[in-house]
């Protein structure tokens, strides 16, 4: 098994969250009032998301070419 195959794992947990915190923050913004429902856990969903993006595209950036 080399690197490349085993880099694979956590990139795919990674997509998982990030997948999993944008569609909770998706169902927590109510868009008539424009607001979301418990505001301080879509500030800890947010900066989650965003750390996870964040990972992903600096594993994307790095990864080596074939």
């Amino acid at each position: 098994m080399n690197q490349e195959e085993t880099k694979k794992g956590p990139s795919f947990v990674i997509i998982i969250i990030a997948v999993i915190l944008g569609t909770t923050l998706y169902k927590q913004f109510d868009f008539k009032t424009l607001q979301f429902e418990q505001p301080a856990m879509a500030v800890i969903y947010g900066l989650t998301f965003v750390a996870c993006v964040a990972l992903l595209i600096k594993d994307y950036r790095t990864r080596p070419k074939k």
